[in-house]
C-alpha cells in the first residue's frame, strides 16, 4: 500500500470560503468535500458570527469529522475551510488549518494552499524576537508577522506582510467582519471566485462551486487581494508585479477533471495531452488502457488520435484506506493490488498501451506493468502524459527528493528497462504546454526542467508545505 501512495505527487491542500450565507459552515463542509482529493488527512473550518470566530479542526476525512454536531457550533454567515495532505513527520492536530489567533488587530484565521521556501529562515527570526510557534507549518509565520505588524487594521497588516513574502500562496483570511482572499503575484496555485445568490465564495477549484450550485464568476488574478465584507467586493493589486508562474501540474494531475483551472478545462487539457502523446509516441497495439483515475482523460485522447480501442481494463478500488496490514506471507505487489486489479479477459493475448499521468519513483509503474503481463498481455507499452519529472517542488507540492526521482537518475531507456515495459514514451514539454494552452514563460515547469521561478537553490522546503 505504501508504495502506491509514495509513488505519486500529493497536492498539499484545498481551500474554500464563503461570505454572506446563513448556512456558511455547511456549505464550507460541502466545498471541502469536493476538494477532498487535494488533501485526505485533516480538515478544519473557522466561521464568523459577525462578532467572533468559531473553530473546529480534526484529523480525518471531511465526511467523517465535519458532522452535523460540529457544524451546529460553527455559527455565522461566513466561513473558511481547509483540507490537508500532510508531509512526513508533521501529521498532528497542531498542523491542521485554518489557524486562528487573537492579536493587536483582533481575531484572524487563515488557511493556505502553497509553500514559502524561506519560511524556515523567517521562523528563526521570529523566534529570536520571542515568537512561540505551535506547529511546523510555514503558514504560521504569516500569522506571527501580521500580529507584529504596525498597521491600522488586519487588512492593512495582511497587505504589508504579504508584500514582503516570497513563494507560492493562495490564502484565505477570516476576521469577524470580513473574508480576504489573496493570490501571490506569480499565481502559482489556483484560486477562483464564485457567487451563490447574494453570497460570495472562493475555492481552489471550481468543482466546489458545482456541488453547492454556485456560479463560477472568474479566476482570482495573480497578485490580487480581494476583500469581501458588508460593503461588497473590493479588489486591489497591492504587490509588485512578477512574471506569471502557474503550476502546469494542476492540469496534469492535481485538479479534478471537472474543474476549470487557470481559466481552462482540466478535462480538455488532459484529452489534448493524450492526443499529442499519440502523435509523438505512436505504437501498434490492440487496446489503450488508462491507469485509473488520473490517466483516463489522456487515454481517451490517445485512443481517439491513434484509432485504437479504449477499454478500462484496470479497475480501481475507491474504498481503500491507509491502515491495511500486509500479510506475513508475502503477496506479490500487495500495495498496488489493494488499489488496482486487471480485467484478465480484456488483457489476455493483447498488446496493451498503458497511459498514466506521471512516473515519480517508478516502483508503482513497474508493479502495474508486471500485473498486466501476469494477466496475459502480449506486450505492454507505457505512455506518460507529461515530461520526465526530474526536480522536486518548492511551491506547495509534496515531492520526493531529487535523488528519489527515477527520471533524474536514469535515461528514458533505463527507466523503460526498470519498469520492464516494451516501450516507454513521455509527452514533450512543448507538446504538454500546447495541450494545456500555456506559455512556458508564464508557467512553472521546474519539476520537468529544473528552472525555478524564484531563487530556491539554497532554500530547503519546509517540513509542512501548507
Amino acid at each position: 500500500m505504501g508504495d502506491f501512495l509514495l509513488d505519486k505527487f500529493h497536492e498539499e491542500c484545498g481551500v474554500f470560503g464563503i461570505y454572506g450565507h446563513a448556512e456558511a459552515s455547511t456549505l464550507t463542509q460541502l466545498g471541502l468535500f469536493a476538494l477532498q482529493h487535494r488533501g485526505q488527512e485533516a480538515c478544519g473550518i473557522v466561521s464568523s458570527d459577525g462578532k467572533e470566530l468559531h473553530q473546529f479542526r480534526s484529523q480525518g476525512l471531511v465526511a467523517d469529522v465535519l458532522n452535523e454536531d460540529v457544524l451546529k457550533d460553527l455559527k455565522g454567515a461566513s466561513a473558511i475551510g481547509h483540507t490537508r495532505y500532510s508531509t512526513a513527520g508533521a501529521n498532528t492536530i497542531h498542523e491542521v488549518q485554518p489557524f486562528n489567533v487573537t492579536c493587536q488587530h483582533g481575531q484572524i484565521a487563515v488557511c493556505h494552499n502553497g509553500n514559502l521556501p524561506y519560511a524556515k529562515q523567517k521562523r528563526r527570526e521570529l523566534e529570536k524576537q520571542g515568537a512561540i510557534f505551535s506547529s511546523t507549518s510555514d503558514t504560521e509565520t504569516i500569522l506571527h508577522s501580521i500580529a507584529r505588524c504596525e498597521a491600522a487594521d488586519a487588512i492593512e497588516a495582511i497587505e504589508k506582510v504579504l508584500r514582503e513574502t516570497e513563494g507560492a500562496f493562495s490564502l484565505l483570511f477570516l476576521t469577524p467582519t470580513g473574508l480576504i482572499a489573496v493570490r501571490d503575484p506569480r499565481g502559482f496555485r489556483p484560486l477562483n471566485l464564485g457567487k451563490l445568490k447574494d453570497a460570495w465564495c472562493v475555492a481552489s477549484e471550481t468543482c466546489a462551486f458545482d456541488l453547492i450550485d454556485a456560479e463560477y464568476v472568474r479566476e482570482i488574478k495573480a497578485g490580487e487581494m480581494l476583500v469581501i465584507n458588508k460593503s461588497g467586493l473590493h479588489s486591489s493589486f497591492p504587490f509588485a508585479e512578477k512574471p506569471r508562474s502557474v503550476c502546469a501540474f494542476e492540469h496534469v494531475y492535481f485538479s479534478r477533471p471537472d474543474s476549470i483551472i487557470f481559466g481552462r478545462s482540466v478535462n480538455e487539457s488532459r484529452h489534448r495531452m493524450g492526443k499529442q502523446l499519440a502523435i509523438e509516441h505512436p505504437v501498434e497495439a490492440d487496446l489503450v488502457v488508462p491507469v485509473p483515475d488520473s490517466g483516463v482523460a489522456a487515454a481517451i485522447g490517445y485512443a481517439a488520435q491513434s484509432d485504437i480501442n479504449f477499454r478500462q481494463a484496470i479497475i480501481r478500488n475507491h474504498y481503500i484506506g491507509r491502515t491495511f496490514i500486509e500479510p506475513s506471507q508475502s503477496i506479490r505487489s500487495f500495495g498496488v493490488r489493494l488499489k488496482l486489479n486487471p480485467i484478465r479477459d480484456l488483457i489476455k493475448d493483447r498488446k496493451i498501451i498503458l497511459v498514466d499521468d506521471s512516473i515519480v519513483r517508478g516502483t508503482t509503474s513497474k508493479k502495474i506493468v508486471q500485473m498486466v503481463r501476469e494477466a496475459g498481455a502480449k506486450e505492454v507499452h507505457m505512455r506518460i502524459s507529461c515530461p520526465p519529472t526530474v526536480s522536486p517542488c518548492y511551491y506547495g507540492v509534496d515531492t520526493p527528493r531529487k535523488a528519489e526521482l527515477i527520471a533524474a537518475q536514469m535515461s528514458v531507456e533505463e527507466v523503460r528497462r526498470y519498469i520492464e515495459a516494451d516501450s516507454l514514451g513521455y509527452l514533450s514539454l512543448t507538446g504538454m504546454l500546447e495541450a494545456i494552452g500555456l506559455e512556458e514563460s508564464a508557467s512553472c515547469v521546474a519539476c520537468w526542467n529544473g528552472n525555478y521561478p524564484t531563487a530556491v537553490a539554497n532554500a530547503a522546503p519546509t517540513i509542512d508545505n501548507s
